[in-house]
């Protein structure tokens, strides 16, 4: 695992330059798109663990809560909303163990104008402002993705719902 995550962090970090990424996938499905993941496999984004969201204030943040074991966006710089709603969330947090410690200074951001020169906060930013991330398409992932990991997020192409599956169960949210 620890491999993969290395593997996943350099090619973020060799593509930070580019104005659209696509994870497997040959190409992004049109210029609206920062970040898109192929569908033609049946995995989900793994959103970042924290353990203390005092310092975050970036609205649109998005990560999975240790402390409740729930999936949450930020909105209005001090209000979290729960996109778990189911409070049975449980999380194995050995994939953050000692030697994974978060470094402060770790970034990765997308974007065509703002590169490295974007001082959003955060560990994966798409800095531009008319382009969008496009989740990985799983269809019914509660039956599709064998060992889900708590925080997944994932686009549901059956239900046309998204998806958040919180280390118990699965909650989606149709807007």
């Amino acid at each position: 695992m620890v491999k993969n995550i290395i593997v996943l962090g350099s090619f973020l970090m060799a593509a930070s330059t580019q104005a659209q990424i696509g994870i497997s996938t040959e190409s992004v499905s049109n210029g609206s798109v920062s970040l898109e993941f192929g569908d033609n496999e049946n995995k989900g984004l793994l959103l970042p663990y924290v353990t203390d969201k005092t310092g975050i204030t970036e609205n649109g943040t998005v990560l999975f809560d240790t402390t409740d074991h729930k999936v949450k966006y930020l909105k209005d710089t001090n209000t979290w909303f729960d996109l778990s709603v189911d409070s049975s969330g449980t999380a194995d947090l050995s994939i953050q163990a000692a030697d994974r410690e978060e470094q402060p200074g770790a970034k990765v951001c997308i974007s065509t104008s703002a590169g490295g020169t974007d001082t959003t906060k955060g560990i994966l930013v798409l800095a531009d402002t008319d382009k969008a991330m496009i989740l990985p398409k799983v269809a019914s992932p509660h039956l599709n993705i064998i060992n889900p990991s708590a925080g997944m997020l994932v686009y549901d192409t059956v239900k046309r719902h998204l998806a958040v599956y919180n280390g118990t169960v699965w909650t989606f949210w149709k807007p």
